[in-house]
């Protein structure tokens, strides 16, 4: 039952050949998992009576994967979230890297250009475990990617375990000093991928403070606290509830895209960051990691036009993200948690998606 089998996911342009690797535990509980960006392409959580159903957007294809500038589903580096202008200054000297995305027409560079990990062949490597299968990525970045200095080996291992966990380990070296912020931009429905919009979603996020962002959806540099404003999810709410509020900042981020602050530093082990509910399915996520922060993205650029595995469109609202992180424009804010990672160094953080069912 729990051996890992893998089938092909289509070729790339190049001709290489894309696998989904099937993971898979009693009970209905099970990912299947691609080397083409790391995708998490489906997500199978039993709902309150016992039935499996699939949580997570996502395409039946690697094309599909490679085509969409959604990142729906995908591996982020080298760092993720916005870098304003695409430059930053490390050791004295300015690295320029592509602008993909231009928020009220300010330019910025997101997720790691457009040539990120999203958009990569990693290396797979299953790990054979009856109690906790798993499947080990690995990619080497190499200096100059995307504009990014160093040679930067990076390794996720997704491992399932009893009774409904998920979860990322990430590591990486470099032999330069370069900037790092790996995630993974899992978008999730709990009702179920493609069944409507995620505002009747209940969710709580651990955190007494977000960092505030412009019209570029850049941070500011303050830290500011959530309490009076819509994103005060420190008791659980509807998503929906203020989603659509007049306040600067959710009409700046179109939604929530916003980054919360979970602590200024790595957590020593894993610490619930969210947790969100459907009360339709039953269905409840808490989201554990060691990073500082998280961004809630509340699919606010789907439009209808991405059609998922199942053949129904990604609407907006249709799915959101938690993505552990450290803080956005990192590089560029030297209050912020450093994303620096030196030679010699090696970069460690954890994350675990934890599902079950409420009565």
């Amino acid at each position: 039952m729990n051996s890992i089998e893998h089938t092909s996911f289509g070729r790339l342009v190049d001709g290489r050949e894309a696998r989904v690797y099937s993971l898979r535990l009693p009970h209905g509980f099970g990912a299947d998992i691609s080397d083409f960006g790391g995708a998490i392409v489906r997500l199978f959580v039993p709902d309150r009576h016992g039935n499996p159903g699939d949580v997570a957007l996502g395409f039946d294809a690697a094309a599909k994967y490679a085509a969409q500038n959604s990142y729906i589903g995908t591996l982020i580096g080298r760092v993720g979230n916005r870098i304003a202008a695409g430059s930053f200054v490390l050791d004295g000297k300015t690295y320029q890297l592509p602008v993909n995305n231009f928020p009220a027409g300010i330019p910025c560079c997101l997720h790691g250009g457009p040539g990120g990990f999203h958009q990569v062949l990693w290396s797979a490597e299953p790990i054979e475990n009856a109690d906790a299968p798993g499947l080990r990525l690995r990619y080497t970045s190499r200096d100059g990617e995307e504009g990014f200095p160093g040679t930067l080996t990076a390794t996720v291992a997704f491992t399932l375990a009893a009774p409904g966990d998920l979860r990322l380990d990430y590591e990486a070296v470099a032999d330069k000093p370069t900037p790092v912020n790996l995630t993974h931009h899992a978008y999730f429905n709990l009702r179920g991928e493609g069944d409507g919009k995620i505002e009747d979603h209940q969710m709580q996020i651990r955190a007494s403070a977000f960092t505030p962002i412009d019209s570029g959806l850049i941070p500011t540099g303050r830290i500011a606290p959530v309490a009076g404003t819509p994103l005060d999810f420190q008791s659980t709410r509807r998503i929906g509830e203020r989603l659509h509020d007049a306040h600067e900042q959710i009409v700046l981020g179109n939604g929530y895209d916003h980054n919360f602050v979970l602590g200024d530093g790595m957590a020593a082990s894993p610490k619930v960051a969210a947790v969100v509910s459907d009360p339709d399915s039953g269905r409840r996520m808490e989201v554990l990691t060691t990073e500082p922060g998280v961004q809630f993205y509340s699919g606010n650029f789907l439009d209808g036009t991405l059609l998922g595995k199942s053949g129904r469109p990604y609407v907006k609202h249709g799915g959101f993200c938690l993505e552990t992180q450290h803080f956005p424009d990192s590089p560029n804010q030297a209050a912020f948690p450093s994303v620096i990672l030196r030679p010699g160094a090696t970069l460690r953080s954890t994350t675990i998606y934890r599902f079950s069912a409420i009565s």
